[in-house]
């Protein structure tokens, strides 16, 4: 749906979250000082240039789209809790509620459970599980643990190349992966 006119690598993050691609990197980007609320409010899809801002109003149905937002990541009895003193999980729950404000149709995550804790990294498995169902979601995840509990089909990429596809136990057990990223070949793995 984005057509062959788009070159994401020549576009500027406005252009790009125009076309309805949401992008979340490894570390979490959030507004520290201010509210989970207030970090959801300012990524609001809306105007954003200088008067309408100054002069907006919140509506009862921006509100609660906030309000779906933060039941569907979990932080809704956090929301007015500086985003600051979340847990690293918790930013990145936020970052992930930030980019659901503005309603994207496909969603690129990178590692998103870096740094996380075992019951963090469950509770986002179950978000992007869940999210996969209303939109595209492209995770890039070293953890393969994390992936066997997300993927519905993987990629494995190897020096900018597909090196093999499928379901996670296809890839696991194909042997150009095995050789590539366990350094094994088939006299080794017998």
């Amino acid at each position: 749906w984005f057509g062959s006119r788009h070159n994401l690598l020549q576009m500027n993050e406005p252009e790009i979250a125009s076309l309805g691609i949401g992008r979340k990197f490894q570390k979490p980007t959030v507004f520290e000082a201010l509210s989970v609320f207030e970090n959801l409010e300012l990524a609001m899809a809306a105007d954003k240039r200088i008067l309408p801002t100054l002069t907006a109003r919140m509506t009862g149905e921006a509100r609660d789209r906030i309000d779906e937002v933060l039941e569907t990541v979990g932080l809704a009895a956090l929301r007015f809790q500086p985003a600051g003193i979340l847990s690293h999980g918790q930013k990145q729950w936020l970052e992930i509620g930030m980019l659901l404000m503005q309603r994207p149709r496909l969603l690129l995550v990178d590692e998103p459970v870096a740094g996380m804790t075992e019951q963090e990294m469950e509770r986002t498995a179950e978000l992007l599980t869940r999210l996969a169902g209303r939109q595209s979601v492209v995770v890039v995840e070293h953890d393969m643990g994390f992936v066997r509990s997300i993927a519905r089909k993987v990629t494995v990429l190897h020096q900018g190349s597909v090196l093999a596809e499928g379901s996670m136990d296809q890839v696991s057990s194909d042997p150009k992966v095995v050789e590539v990223y366990l350094g094994a070949d088939d006299e080794e793995m017998g």
